[in-house]
Parts: C-alpha cells; structure tokens; sequence
C-alpha cells in the first residue's frame, strides 16, 4: 500500500520514513525524495493551489497505480500546499521494498506522475513585485512518458 496526504505543514521525511519502516523487517531497500523550493534569483515564494478532494483523489490513483506496478512496495507520498519559501520542502516521496530496484523504479516512477497528472497550480511571487503561473514542462512529461 501507498499512502497520500496533502498537507500546508512542514513535514520530517526522517519521521515518516521511520513510521513506513516501523516493525517491517522483510523490507530491503528504502527510497526518499524530497522536492525543495528552489531559490531562483528574485524568487520569494512559491504558492501552490489545488483542489482537495480532486487533488487528494488523483494523488491516490497515482498511488494505486504504482501499488500493481510494484505490489511488493509499500509508500508514503506527502504534498504540501500553499505558500511555501525557497528552501521549503514541497513534496516527500518514500518508497520501500524487499529489493531496491522496485524501491527506485516505485519513488521514480510517483514523483513524475505527481509531476505531470496532480492537479496544483503553482504561482511565483518575485522581489520585483511581479508574479506568474509557472507553465507545465516538456522535460516532466517526457519522464512521464516512459512509464
């Protein structure tokens, strides 16, 4: 099983990989990703939109999804939302298996997804006093592709 949560509050991805492990000794392998804001030069924040229900729905199907992929895999995937500052985490994928091959090829597999079919809308604050919704990249939906 693969769980999914949204979230607005900072999350500890030592904690939640702690919590997925927890009492599991037939596991083998433990996969963390962790996206970052990144410090663009001039960025002052990031704002992430969404949907709740649509958004909490398709994260699930994303993580059902790579459940029959890699049914020996077990996961957390936690997104937050709202304003978020460079250097804040944004999204937290954790994966785990008896072999690291599904562990990788689990995590990798959910952070493209999330990528390119998670409904967010992500908004730029810059110093300048400017903002703008970033645009959905060609090099994500190619990552996606392959799966």
């Amino acid at each position: 099983m693969i769980a999914a949560r949204l979230q607005s509050e900072p999350f500890d991805s030592a904690i939640v990989q702690a919590a997925l492990l927890a009492g599991r000794t037939d596991l083998g392998a433990a996969v963390a990703f962790t996206g970052l804001v990144r410090a663009d030069e001039g960025l002052v924040a990031l704002t992430l939109e969404h949907y709740p229900a649509m958004t909490l729905a398709q994260m699930q199907a994303i993580a059902a999804d790579a459940a029959v992929r890699w049914p020996d895999t077990i996961g957390t995937i936690i997104h937050r939302h709202g304003r978020l500052l460079p250097g804040d985490s944004i999204v937290l994928v954790v994966t785990a298996s008896p072999h690291r091959p599904h562990a990788f090829a689990a995590a990798q597999f959910l952070m493209d997804w999330l990528k390119t079919k998670a409904p967010f809308w992500k908004r730029e604050e810059w110093a300048d006093g400017t903002t703008r919704w970033v645009e959905a990249k060609g090099i994500d939906d190619d990552a996606a592709e392959r799966w």
